[in-house]
């Protein structure tokens, strides 16, 4: 029987998606796992992106080949060249936004006070930052016409609802009705950046607002293996940069979510980015000037990873799925 894998793709804005074609490309290329045939794939942000991408068919190769303007395989060239278009670009995302007054959820911002010890960091930034104006059918129109108002098994897409200031996860059955181009929209809806996005009269933003990775998701599934791919933390050593603090906090928030997976009987194979990634990926997550470099710093990287033989359990689990 082939092994059960859990594929958990974190936030990380452009380069985040490029960190993950990066690393499953590798991965793809070393073990042979394919990860479209993850049984479970849980995507928040750009992971909620790359997510689609996978359950809609295309190739791990061909994300890298995307992301590094290369040739596509004739089987993703197939499926993405039915895309549509949403006609909008990261050039319309200005790099320098004016200040905008005004709070973004007040009530939210209020049911903090009142619970300080239920408040995340990233649900506070959620209440204080103005809401967004930059369009979300930048990250997500294009899918439509791969999904229309369908859903793929085996996904789940985080999001954050503004209401409550709780975790959504689309695609599990308590959670709203939902047609999978909104959720990832909601799912990337970056607080101050992006419009929050209503889906059935609760408005919800970027998913990393909960955790950037939310893999807790996948513990006490009965999985074979969780491979979590983390692009806003990073792997030891942990030195210089802008960002550091913020990715020592996503560290640990990863840290505690693969350790409640581990204690439910299922281990964990985690992607972070080293000194070498986070010098080419920089502190601008919506930098798409930077895609190739990271891209392909990531592969060399990774490729090396895979060949420490304290892995070799990991990835024998990995190639037994095929």
């Amino acid at each position: 029987m082939a092994a059960r894998i859990g594929l958990v793709l974190g936030a990380g804005g452009v380069v985040g998606h490029a960190f993950h074609a990066g690393v499953l490309s590798a991965l793809a290329e070393a073990t042979g796992f394919d990860p479209r045939r993850a049984e479970l794939i849980v995507g928040t942000s750009a992971g909620s992106v790359v997510a689609s991408m996978l359950r809609a068919g295309v190739p791990a190769a061909d994300l890298a080949a995307r992301a590094t303007g290369q040739p596509l395989s004739a089987e993703g060239a197939a499926i993405l060249g039915r895309a549509r278009s949403s006609g909008l670009s990261w050039r319309d995302v200005p790099a320098r936004r004016p200040l905008r007054l005004g709070l973004g959820a007040p009530a939210l911002l209020g049911r903090a006070m009142a619970r300080p010890w239920e408040a995340r960091p990233g649900m506070l930034a959620a209440a204080l930052l103005p809401a967004g104006t930059v369009p979300t059918e930048l990250v997500s129109g294009w899918l439509e016409p791969l999904f229309g108002d369908g859903w793929p098994d085996g996904l789940w897409v985080c999001a954050l609802s503004l209401t409550n200031g709780r975790r959504t996860v689309f695609g599990r059955p308590e959670a709203p009705r939902a047609g999978l181009v909104d959720a990832v929209a909601a799912s990337c809806a970056i607080p101050g950046l992006f419009r929050p996005v209503e889906i059935g009269g609760i408005r919800y933003v970027d998913g990393g607002a909960h955790s950037p990775t939310n893999a807790d998701l996948v513990a006490g599934l009965g999985l074979d293996l969780a491979v979590v791919v983390s692009p806003m933390s990073a792997a030891r050593p942990l030195s210089g940069g802008f960002d550091l603090a913020g990715r020592r906090i996503a560290r640990l928030t990863l840290g505690r979510e693969a350790a409640a997976v581990r204690r439910s009987g299922t281990p964990v194979l985690a992607f972070q980015p080293g000194v070498e990634e986070r010098a080419v990926m920089g502190v601008n997550a919506m930098d798409p000037s930077r895609r190739e470099a990271v891209v392909r710093q990531t592969r060399r990287s990774t490729l090396a990873r895979l060949r420490r033989s304290d892995l070799a359990d990991r990835l024998g689990i990995l190639a037994s799925a095929g």
